[in-house]
């Protein structure tokens, strides 16, 4: 075991044995050196680990700090997994099984302000479908903002956090690019029912309405890979459902 990985063990054990704190300044380099038994070189690099691993933060000219240690920062280094080229059924299955739990717990916690928030991310996904050459960016952007409020409609974080990495911005801005937009349509309705199962606070048909929404994005997703993108539709007007 290398030196720097010593220095990330240790400075982790600190913070679960209490000895730092969320927002604790680290103590003097040479300092905690000596404390770690490590050399000053072998420190700067295990606390360069750490900053990239969301677990210490580097303010210049005022030293390091232990963050608040929240479950997005400290699983954002996930979502690299998201963006490797490859086979995702694999990801798409975790993530499935996460967004429809995540739908269930949304439908006991929902808040009007989640409700209010998943509205709007609708509203704007359907005025981007009837534009004359909807954007995948801003499909892409509606799609986020209607998972997220969902998943922190959970009221876990950790849950929200791990959603938000294994499908943030790039992976579903990529997912956009590569679906054709035909699928804007579908999806909204989907995200339309799923809603509307979440506000009447009905866990069980939430899971079913976001079960079957993910499944219908892995059925579009191997459409697309194989055959290419569909033919654009006649009118994007007439083929986005009623609000």
């Amino acid at each position: 075991m290398s030196r720097t990985q010593d220095v990330v063990e240790d400075v982790q054990r600190l913070i679960l044995d209490g000895g730092l704190r969320p927002g604790d300044r680290l103590p003097a380099e040479k300092e905690l050196a000596s404390e770690l038994g490590v050399s000053r070189g072998s420190l700067r690099e295990g606390v360069r680990a750490l900053v990239v691993l969301g677990i210490l933060e580097a303010r210049h000219g005022d030293g390091t700090y232990v963050t608040a240690l929240d479950p997005a920062t400290l699983l954002a280094p996930v979502g690299f997994l998201a963006d490797l080229p490859g086979d995702h059924a694999p990801l798409h299955a975790v993530r499935a099984m996460l967004e429809t739990e995540a739908a269930g717990l949304a439908a006991l916690h929902v808040t009007a302000a989640h409700v209010a928030r998943a509205r709007a991310a609708l509203d704007d996904m359907a005025r981007a479908l009837v534009e004359p050459r909807p954007e995948p960016a801003r499909l892409a952007a509606a799609d986020l903002a209607f998972h997220r409020t969902v998943a922190e409609a959970s009221g876990n974080p950790v849950l929200a956090a791990l959603l938000d990495a294994l499908a943030g911005e790039g992976p579903r801005r990529q997912v956009w690019d590569e679906m054709h937009e035909l699928a804007g349509d579908r999806t909204l309705e989907e995200h339309d029912a799923i809603l509307a199962a979440v506000t009447a606070r009905d866990p069980d048909r939430a899971r079913l309405r976001m079960a079957m929404h993910m499944v219908a994005v892995e059925d579009l997703l191997a459409t697309t890979s194989t055959d290419g993108p569909a033919p654009r539709r006649r009118n994007l007007a007439e083929a986005a459902p009623a609000r």
